[in-house]
């Protein structure tokens, strides 16, 4: 195994897909935001002062994942099928599982594109929250399976909590 994102000078490239052919990808993401148990009351019960945290997590996750090529500098700007965003509510842990789930017909993956989405939506829940609860802790993000193109089917051994 080696890594393709540098050439024979060893600086930084942008891999060559052209040749490859095109296939339906698929990637899910997951990570945890965890906080105290009065701010996820707070969230689910929708009293927070900007809004509703949720649903202004789950736009900004899916408009990261469409801006991924954006802000990782050697991923490829692909044309996305497809995007959902997940949201798990675990009280006893007092954290909430993001998930998403990104689609697309072409010739890379789109394992980047649920990362940033999940990393985003996180993001976005703290924002939201952090007036309450500066202590939230992100954490745990990862991926946790992809299928298409040449390597076929990942799923991630990890366990999730």
């Amino acid at each position: 195994m080696e890594f393709t994102h540098f050439n024979e000078e060893g600086r930084a490239r942008m891999v060559n897909v052209g040749e490859k052919p095109d296939t339906e990808r698929v990637a899910v993401a997951r990570g945890f935001i965890e906080m105290k148990p009065e701010t996820l009351k707070m969230i689910v019960a929708n009293r927070a002062k900007k809004g509703d945290v949720l649903a202004v997590a789950q736009v900004a996750g899916i408009m990261a994942a469409k801006e991924t090529s954006r802000i990782i500098p050697m991923c490829h700007n692909i044309f996305l099928t497809g995007i959902d965003i997940k949201f798990n509510i675990n009280e006893e842990n007092s954290t909430i599982g993001i998930e998403a789930r990104v689609t697309t017909v072409g010739k890379t993956g789109v394992e980047m594109e649920a990362l940033t989405a999940v990393s985003a939506a996180c993001l976005t829940v703290y924002d939201m929250c952090k007036a309450v609860d500066r202590g939230m802790v992100i954490k745990d993000i990862h991926l946790v399976e992809k299928s298409g193109g040449k390597s076929g089917i990942f799923r991630s051994e990890k366990q999730d909590v």
